[in-house]
């Protein structure tokens, strides 16, 4: 190899600049925005699993009592903990010595890489929002907002728990013209501009508890259009200033009671260019909301949770090949979306 420290330039440029990873990764999704805003990104320093405790019942022994009756003090049952796998990404940055040649001196080393690394952090900013809107179906990944605030919230395991069994880990759900949800209603005509604020105000005085109510409504292009075309019909004018943290990350939001509303949809991608785990024909390579889908979210009780040691950085120790003239460096992350309280999050789906 022409440098012998190539191993340290590689390794000081993806230091230096896994900091700003982590800070732009956050600001390129608006869910992560807010949670980042509220303190709900919080690392992990180990364990099996990553374990999100949930106060999920009322003090059973309140009661209105009078002189001396006997007052109730059996223990009261009212804390449990959903255990949330963990999951990890990695993706590798390559130089190869015909490279490290043909860009000699450290400068022109650096140049190459810090190109490199931008296109990575571009391709794991993109990985993670797609994740965030998943299902947790893709094999290793997080349980995204599909499995934590589902359109269907009486099936499935969220966190080790059976929904059908628990209401209280079920979120509510709206369907505008499909079949009647089991909490949260039923429209009876398809969304649109005439309907969404409707649809939308039914579904949210289901979410309030005295002051706590959703902060955040994600929508994808058309539930956004919707709104939008709703608000101009009623000459309403949306602003950022609701949003400071929003807009101070280059996301655009209306408002809707005391919720900020912003499009996470826009262009997502060409099929012909998929994030490596999608098919070659999805044409959603790069996240966002799912189609025709509004989230309303209370973000106090969803939470970003990566390991502290494994928070976009590069990996230890260098990969050098034993058969060919490169050297690989990997970042990885490594950590889970998890979710606190369900009954206060909520969705609109066609």
């Amino acid at each position: 190899m022409a440098f012998p420290n190539l191993s340290e330039i590689v390794t000081t440029t993806l230091r230096n600049r896994t900091g700003v990873l982590q800070d732009n990764v956050s600001r390129n999704n608006a869910l992560l925005a807010r949670l980042n805003k509220k303190g709900r990104i919080k690392t992990f320093s180990g364990g099996r699993t990553i374990v999100q405790e949930l106060d999920y019942a009322n003090n059973s022994t309140f009661a209105w009592y009078s002189g001396y009756q006997t007052l109730n003090i059996n223990p009261s049952q009212v804390f449990t903990a959903a255990e949330f796998p963990i999951r990890q990404a990695a993706l590798a940055i390559s130089i190869s010595g015909l490279e490290e040649l043909q860009n000699s001196g450290e400068e022109a080393i650096i140049d190459l890489l810090e190109s490199r690394v931008e296109n990575g952090e571009r391709t794991f900013m993109n990985g993670l929002a797609n994740a965030i809107y998943g299902d947790g179906t893709v094999s290793g990944s997080i349980g995204g907002l599909q499995l934590l605030v589902a359109a269907a919230p009486s099936t499935g395991v969220v966190g080790g728990i059976d929904r059908s069994v628990w209401s209280f880990w079920q979120n509510i759900s709206f369907s505008a013209s499909g079949a009647t949800s089991p909490n949260g209603g039923k429209g009876g005509v398809a969304a649109n501009a005439a309907n969404i604020i409707s649809y939308m105000d039914t579904l949210w005085v289901q979410l309030i508890r005295g002051r706590d109510y959703p902060d955040l409504i994600v929508a994808d292009n058309n539930m956004y259009k919707f709104y939008l075309q709703a608000l101009q019909s009623i000459q309403r004018v949306g602003t950022e200033s609701g949003a400071p943290d929003l807009a101070e990350a280059g996301f655009m939001s209306l408002k809707y009671m005391n919720a900020d509303v912003v499009l996470d949809g826009g262009f997502q991608g060409i099929s012909g260019d998929p994030l490596p785990f999608q098919t070659s024909s999805s044409t959603n390579s790069v996240g966002g909301a799912p189609a025709s889908t509004m989230y309303f979210l209370n973000t106090n009780y969803i939470h970003w949770r990566p390991h502290a040691a494994r928070n976009m950085v590069p990996l230890d120790p260098d990969r050098f090949s034993v058969n060919q003239d490169a050297m690989v460096r990997l970042i990885g992350w490594a950590g889970n979306m998890t979710l606190s309280n369900a009954f206060l999050q909520g969705i609109i789906t066609t």
